[in-house]
């Protein structure tokens, strides 16, 4: 058993450029939102934001993510490797500095590799929930939302389209199953609030005809590193039962991937620490969109590496691994995403080698 432990002329020509990099990037359809969830205000920085310029085509929505960063010469290296790929913008799932009151100093190193205005987009992990080793809030402040048409509260319970015109892509970023201050866990369980804020979001992407659907969260259901299924078995299942098409996650320091997963008849709900083969809908790298779920955890931004079990009675579900003991790699997911297609691929920093790619079609 596993242990259980994100002013004049000037100002003309401020606005007219502003006004461009809206256009270059697209921008939220003005589609029913789920009321705020509990606790939330206004985004912080989320006045105005501009995408960064990028060799992505006007037609595609093009990001990296990853989680568990750290400030070392690794964190630096996959920064570096995200700066090459270019991406329109970044997810940070969590675990950023790991270590109290050197907020500004990630956020320097983020600002530095990658720019000062680039959206990095932040979900907050277990290390900065609680305060233990940095706070969320500073992060926030120093590494402030850059998409335009945010709804939530960013850095903990969030969702965004993209582009904001015509999206290809809704994000739905949340946070069940990590520690907030006094040990609390934000409640997830099913009807609560949040439960109910997260469903919404995912079926109003649906409604308004977005044709893709990202979740990320920081914590996993399935691994084979450390952990057990902290976000609950009934929120992961609801993730497949509405049929959302790639699951983000971090905590285990480990690149894991499953198969396309999906409830029906044959899988009623997702089963953790065991393997109901009726749950995998398609186990190549070559998936079709509304055939199910693929859960990928990208914890390898840099601050350490997890061993993974080859024997762990969840290993069934995953298509490939890689971590301490096995073809270690720091790096990002890539990913880019089309009306028609979402293509993903595990991009190693340098000086390692390990790969994975996915594709999910219509």
């Amino acid at each position: 058993m596993k242990n259980s432990a994100l002013r004049g002329t000037g100002t003309i020509l401020s606005a007219a450029l502003a006004s461009l990099a809206l256009m270059l990037a697209g921008c939220a359809l003005d589609s029913p939102a789920p009321s705020p969830p509990p606790g939330s205000s206004a985004a912080p920085g989320s006045s105005e934001p501009t995408l960064s310029a990028s060799s992505t085509p006007a037609a595609a929505v093009h990001f990296t993510a990853q989680a568990d960063i750290g400030v070392r010469k690794e964190s630096r290296q996959v920064l570096d490797t995200i700066a090459d790929l270019r991406p329109q913008f970044n997810l940070a799932l969590g675990d950023f500095s790991y270590r109290a009151g050197i907020e500004d100093r990630f956020c320097d190193m983020v600002k530095e590799k990658l720019g000062s205005d680039f959206p990095y987009e932040l979900l907050t992990g277990n290390h900065e929930s609680d305060r233990s080793d940095g706070d969320i809030a500073k992060f926030v402040q120093c590494l402030p939302n850059r998409l335009p048409g945010i709804q939530g509260d960013y850095g903990t319970q969030w969702y965004v389209d993209v582009p904001q015109q015509d999206p290809l892509v809704r994000f739905v970023m949340v946070s069940p199953g990590i520690d907030f201050q006094n040990e609390q866990h934000l409640d997830f369980s099913s009807g609560s609030e949040r439960w109910n804020w997260t469903a919404n979001a995912i079926d109003g992407a649906r409604t308004a005809n977005i044709p893709w659907t990202v979740v990320g969260m920081h914590a996993p259901c399935l691994s084979v590193g450390q952990y057990d299924c902290k976000v609950g078995q009934d929120f992961a299942s609801m993730l497949l039962a509405k049929k959302v098409d790639l699951v983000l996650t971090g905590h285990d320091h480990i690149y894991q991937r499953t198969h396309q997963l999906g409830t029906g008849p044959a899988c009623p709900a997702l089963v953790p620490d065991a393997v109901v083969p009726g749950c995998i809908t398609d186990p190549d790298a070559t998936m079709v969109k509304g055939a199910g779920t693929v859960f990928t955890t990208v914890g390898v931004g840099g601050e350490s590496f997890y061993d993974v079990n080859d024997n762990d009675p969840e290993a069934g579900y995953f298509a490939t691994w890689s971590g301490g003991n096995k073809n270690p790699a720091f790096g990002t997911l890539d990913v880019t995403v089309t009306a028609d297609k979402l293509s993903a691929r595990f991009v190693p920093a340098k000086d390692y080698t390990f790969t994975d790619a996915f594709t999910i079609a219509r």
